[in-house]
């Protein structure tokens, strides 16, 4: 064969080689340099209330769940159903509504409900670039003195709650005894 076709051939089977590795990755595969630092300060407006500020203080003082979503992610409404489970166990979950429309993001709440205890509205993702953000839905696990726990990219499911979140809060809620 000749160098033109080979070399070409070969640059394109290594790419689709990576990306069928990374496809196999789960969110384990992109450690976050932030599990095990405190939770990023921010200051954003309520999404219910713009006249209401939050910053990371309002996440803090219990084992709580931070969810990052955002009215047009189709995988946002996948997981939707898991947070509102976990609100009625009640397990504290904040989110950061991210790079939406206020408007939008409210409609999404009444159609899908509110599991919700605070949400930051964080439209030009100001707060997300601090949480390192890659894209919604993004979970984290956050202990009672606000120190990030669990990262978890992507939406989560059955699987991911039973075996990961619920032990690791059941496990930061037993060392608050």
């Amino acid at each position: 064969m000749s160098k033109r076709i080979v070399i070409p051939l070969a640059l394109a089977l290594g790419v689709l080689g990576l990306l069928y590795v990374g496809l196999q990755m789960e969110d384990g595969g992109l450690p976050s340099p932030l599990v095990g630092k405190p939770a990023p300060p921010f200051e954003l407006e309520s999404l219910h209330d713009p006249e209401e500020r939050l910053t990371e203080a309002d996440f803090i003082g219990q084992v709580a769940i931070v969810n990052v979503w955002a009215s047009w992610c189709d995988s946002c409404r996948l997981e939707h159903q898991h947070w509102r489970a976990l609100a009625q166990r009640g397990t504290p979950i904040y989110s950061f509504n991210y790079r939406d429309r206020r408007e939008q993001a409210l409609r999404y709440l009444e159609v899908f409900g509110d599991p919700f205890e605070k949400i930051a509205f964080d439209p030009q993702a100001d707060a997300g670039l601090e949480w390192g953000v890659y894209a919604t839905p993004e979970t984290y696990v956050l202990d009672a003195e606000g120190i990030i726990r669990y990262k978890h990219i992507g939406p989560v499911d059955a699987r991911v709650i039973q075996e990961k979140i619920l032990p690791l809060i059941e496990e930061l809620e037993a060392g608050q005894s």
